[in-house]
Order: structure tokens, then sequence, then C-alpha cells
């Protein structure tokens, strides 16, 4: 559903509009400034954004150069990846997540207190 975005041209202020389908020039010259009531109001080139896949956000990944020579007994390296994980998938890292993830970005390695693979189980 397309949003546009416009601006008054007598108080600057921006808004935006709605519309189901593509609009004719006069119905957008009839929109007037929720503000102030002018009218005609300037249309905006708006942001865009288009969803990428689970392959393409790997690939991001991969591509970014700050990751570069990760060292997985760095927490600060660690904490970089982790947060640049989260803002990839759009999860958000709360509660103990978030906790461990200020931890490392602190420079502090948090213990694998969940009995990881370490734990003395059989490796695979």
């Amino acid at each position: 559903m397309p949003i546009y975005e416009y601006r008054c041209t007598a108080c600057q202020k921006r808004g935006s509009k709605i519309w189901l389908r593509i609009p004719a020039a006069a119905e957008e010259q009839a929109l007037a400034c929720p503000a102030c009531g002018a009218a005609p109001l300037a249309r905006l080139m708006s942001r865009f954004s288009s969803p990428k896949s689970e392959e393409r956000r790997l690939e991001s990944l991969a591509d970014d150069s700050s990751l570069a020579g990760l060292d997985e007994n760095d927490p600060r390296g660690m904490a970089r990846l982790m947060r640049k994980m989260s803002e990839e998938t759009g999860e958000p890292l709360a509660g103990e997540d978030a906790e461990m993830l200020s931890r490392m970005e602190a420079g502090e390695m948090p213990d694998d207190e969940g009995g990881g693979a370490d734990s003395g189980g059989d490796d695979l």
C-alpha cells in the first residue's frame, strides 16, 4: 500500500497520506495541510525499503568489513557480531541476552552457564 508524503508550502509541516491507488492530480491538489489548512501541498520523495530474504541477510553479514577477522575469543568483537545479527534479523536483544551483550561490549566474556558443548557431553 503506497504512502505518499507531502510538505505544506505555507507552514513547512510534513504529513503523509495512504492511497489505495495512484492518486489523480486533482485529488492531490485538493489535499490541505492538517496543521494550517493551506493548499496545495508539495509531494516529497519518500524513502522506501524492500524486505531481504534470509539468504540476503546472511550475505550482508558476510560482506560486512567491520566483521572481517573476527576473533571468537574477543568479547567486543563477538558483541559487534551479535548486535549486527540483531539488526539484520530485526530480532531485538532483551533480558538476559541484552545483559550478556552489555557485559561483552565492556570486554567481559560471559561464562558458559548453560552447560554447552564443553560441559562433559559427547562431542559430535
